[in-house]
């Protein structure tokens, strides 16, 4: 339904738009009219017409001034004035009214018909944009807080979340080139710094999630995770590299009011760890510094930056060049591992040129470092004695060349010994894997079957196996079992119902489709033409 109130101070003109309207339009609108303009205007406020048709000249107050009072209080009202004064000045304000169409009397019906349709268009479509508006918003509400929790999963996670990172970024919304993590946990009472009963108080946690994620949504621009125990981890975006101390001490400030304001509504207590800000490939150690926050301090909100733990490293320390070899070392990746030794082993030189012994044991221990990563992710297997001519060889080097190779080769040796290992177990795990099929394609086998075999899971096997195959593992067992039926086929005495079931088709009909959907024709066809 339509609301369209009419205001005119001649009764003829109300009741010819009334007869028009009724005739034209009589199931979709309801129509109200008032004759002066202060009536004009109380009748607007409480019948708030979708449409208005309106006089200029009336008793009182006029029609502009009336579409400017009712303007005030019914923004999205479509006015139409009918009117016998063509003034360019009533037509100039009637325009910056936003007025729909400017009618000088006496106008013909179907004008009237087509202006009103006109407006009901409008009307109509702009409900469809709100009603789409707000199923979209009724959608994020359901997905938002999913893609938040993978968002917060992700990070955890760890080793792949730069793949993601552009994508959540731009699902999430977030601008930011930094942020920092902070973990809230809850439970039953304080003692000694420790929250009591963690098991007990996740079951009836779900309770209170909303609660909890209300108010952080409140105070902060946040993505909220889900619970995990007696945790929620929460992302706080930034705009800067770090909090400096007033900022700090701020933040630190806020989180106290909140969980004070969340205990006396919940009877909850909480405790809350912060982590540094960092870049957004850096987040999980952000993470850890916040558990470092929780775990080491009685306080009810602590920032890791506030703990008397961690190391420090003198302000020209090349801190970010370590780490990042280091990272490259354990990500497999050769290239990197070599710039970023050649990196870190320049500003030894450039800064040290004269503390060659410095220099040497500074080698030794990132030599040490880098393998360490290789053991940990299985590329190389240890032996006690594997480093046995480390020290005495590079004793021996009496120049900073020689020992810039050596620290380079036993880097990168470490990150290839990384890809090595990986890239063979991932070729045993496919050769397994294709021995299987080859031995059982006759079997009513499946993904999860040969996944099985292998020992991994469904999902990561089916990523693999198509990355090293060039095809899916329904494409590979189809190809195959195709490929062994056209051998089959070459045996006259054969049955095509027997070359079917050999082959894993004990339906001879599918077997037909699905041999003529792969070679072009049917198993008859395929045997009459090797004939």
């Amino acid at each position: 339904m339509y609301k369209i109130m009419l205001a005119d101070d001649e009764g003829i003109v109300i009741d010819s738009l009334k007869f028009i309207l009724d005739k034209y339009f009589k199931d979709s609108c309801n129509v109200e009219y008032a004759t002066t303009g202060r009536s004009v205007i109380e009748l607007a406020e409480k019948f708030v017409p979708d449409i208005a048709i309106m006089d200029i000249q009336m008793p009182g107050i006029n029609g502009i001034e009336a579409m400017k009072e009712i303007r005030k209080n019914n923004n999205s009202v479509i006015f139409i004035v009918l009117t016998a004064f063509d003034k360019f000045n009533y037509a100039k304000e009637a325009i910056n009214l936003g007025v729909l169409e400017y009618l000088t009397k006496p106008v013909n019906h179907n004008i009237i018909v087509k202006v009103v349709q006109k407006a009901m268009d409008m009307i109509t479509e702009e409900r469809r944009r709100r009603s789409n508006d707000l199923l979209i918003r009724e959608k994020l509400e359901i997905v938002v807080p999913i893609i938040e929790s993978d968002f917060i999963y992700s990070i955890l996670s760890g080793d792949n979340f730069s793949k993601v990172e552009t994508t959540f970024r731009n699902l999430l919304g977030i601008k930011e080139n930094f942020g920092m993590l902070l973990i809230m946990e809850f439970g039953d009472t304080m003692e000694e710094g420790m929250l009591t009963n963690p098991v007990g108080i996740s079951v009836k946690a779900q309770s209170f999630y909303s609660v909890i994620k209300d108010s952080l949504k409140e105070e902060f621009n946040c993505i909220v995770g889900p619970i995990m125990v007696n945790k929620i981890v929460v992302f706080l975006p930034s705009t800067e590299q770090q909090l400096e101390y007033d900022e700090r001490s701020e933040l630190i400030e806020k989180i106290r009011r909140m969980i004070r304001e969340l205990t006396r509504r919940i009877d909850v207590q909480f405790k809350v760890g912060i982590g540094a800000v960092t870049t957004f490939d850096k987040l999980a150690e952000s993470y850890k510094g916040a558990v470092m926050a929780l775990n080491n301090s009685k306080s009810r909100v602590a920032h890791v930056k506030d703990l008397s733990i961690g190391c420090e490293y003198a302000n020209d320390y090349p801190i970010d060049i370590e780490i990042a070899l280091l990272d490259r070392v354990e990500k497999g990746d050769l290239e990197g591992t070599k710039l970023e030794a050649g990196l870190f082993y320049d500003w030894m030189i450039l800064h040290y040129p004269d503390c060659m012994m410095d220099v040497k044991l500074k080698v030794l221990e990132m030599v040490l470092f880098a393998e360490q990563k290789a053991f940990l992710n299985g590329g190389m297997i240890y032996d006690f004695r594997y480093r046995k001519d480390y020290l005495m060889t590079i004793m021996q080097y009496d120049n900073y060349e020689l020992l810039r190779k050596w620290f380079i080769d036993k880097t990168t040796e470490a990150c290839r010994n990384v890809v090595t290992k990986r890239e063979e177990q991932t070729s045993s795990v496919i050769a397994r894997a294709r021995f299987y099929i080859e031995e059982n394609y006759s079997k009513d086998i499946s993904l999860d079957d040969v996944s099985r075999i292998v020992d991994i899971s469904p999902y990561y096997f089916s990523k693999l196996f198509k990355e090293k195959t060039g095809e899916n593992f329904i494409e590979y067992l189809t190809n195959l079992r195709i490929e062994k039926a056209k051998k089959l086929l070459q045996n006259h005495d054969y049955s095509i119902k027997n070359v079917g079931i050999d082959t894993g088709y004990s339906d001879p009909n599918y077997f037909s489709r699905i041999f003529k959907k792969q070679v072009g024709v049917t198993p008859t066809e395929y045997r009459d033409g090797i004939s």
